[in-house]
């Protein structure tokens, strides 16, 4: 089976009818998130103008995982504790969850693609915090962003995503250059668009843009770490795959990027499945049934 070019013009496919609108208190933070002259009551305000939210950050920073010996009873308390970056983290994880449908297609689980997108998401962050950048932060929400189109694709154009489906379990190949071949664009862009669309900061329009060139963005330099870091989460392996298909790739992009020391990779892979162990329940999600580190050692062995 071969894939045969069918240009589509993804304007077409995300047409306004199609987006669904993401809240607009986590639109504000993240744009609040982007500057550095506001504190705690500042984003208090659109967390505590959406009660929902309110309740799930204080149900999130009341958690086990924080362990805080009294009860945390506001937002602008919360933010002191945890950190803004944490809470708009947190909200924009509620708010994508919310919104995203879930389309009814053969294998595809979405809960799945967010074990995927909390677990590339910890690593993004943990690898830009080894290198020392600045946003670090940021990294994080580039990478839990970085899928989030493929549920719109296959609701929109399932009978040409169960073909991609199709040729990757055979080939094994990435699923965005079989998109590229298809339509002429992939998941990145599409959900480049989306951001674009919910007025999301650049910065991360930019992150998750640019999550599918790996090999363009190593070439780049020192500037281009951060989208580097991003781009090196989504060779993680899958929840749902039994091999980790681009394990090669990730580890001499690994050693290129952020160390040529095996043990510091192993070590990172240890710490990510950690905090996803940590994090999981919090989102709602189960935690992966098989960890990077048993993934790696699979491999080796």
């Amino acid at each position: 089976m071969s894939t045969v070019a069918e240009p589509t013009n993804l304007e077409d496919v995300f047409h306004v009818e199609v987006l669904p609108a993401l809240p607009h208190s986590a639109i504000s933070l993240l744009q609040l998130s982007q500057r550095e002259d506001v504190g705690p009551n500042e984003f208090a305000r659109p967390i505590e103008a959406d009660p929902g939210l309110m309740g799930q950050v204080l149900r999130f920073v009341n958690s086990s995982y924080f362990g805080f010996s009294r009860e945390i009873m506001s937002v602008s308390q919360a933010i002191n504790l945890v950190g803004s970056r944490a809470i708009t983290n947190f909200a924009l994880w509620n708010a994508v969850f919310s919104v995203i449908p879930n389309p009814t297609f053969g294998p595809f689980d979405l809960k799945s693609l967010w074990q995927d997108s909390l677990r590339r998401a910890i690593f993004a962050r943990i690898a830009g915090k080894h290198l020392k950048l600045a946003n670090a932060e940021d990294l994080f929400a580039g990478a839990l962003l970085q899928d989030m189109a493929i549920p719109l694709l296959l609701k929109e154009l399932p009978e040409k995503y169960e073909r991609l489906i199709e040729q990757r379990a055979i080939d094994g190949r990435r699923l965005s250059g079989l998109e590229q071949e298809m339509f002429g664009w992939d998941h990145a862009d599409a959900a480049a668009l989306l951001a674009k669309r919910w007025n999301l900061p650049e910065e991360f329009v930019s992150l998750i843009a640019q999550h599918t060139q790996m090999e363009e963005l190593l070439g780049k330099g020192d500037m281009f770490r951060g989208a580097g870091c991003v781009a090196l989460a989504s060779l993680l392996p899958s929840c749902s795959d039994a091999a980790w298909r681009e394990r090669d790739e990730f580890l001499a992009s690994f050693k290129q990027l952020v160390s040529p020391s095996a043990d510091v990779m192993n070590q990172l892979l240890a710490a990510v499945d950690q905090q996803t162990t940590e994090f999981a329940p919090l989102m709602k999600l189960p935690v992966p049934a098989k960890s990077l580190v048993q993934f790696i050692g699979e491999e080796t062995a």
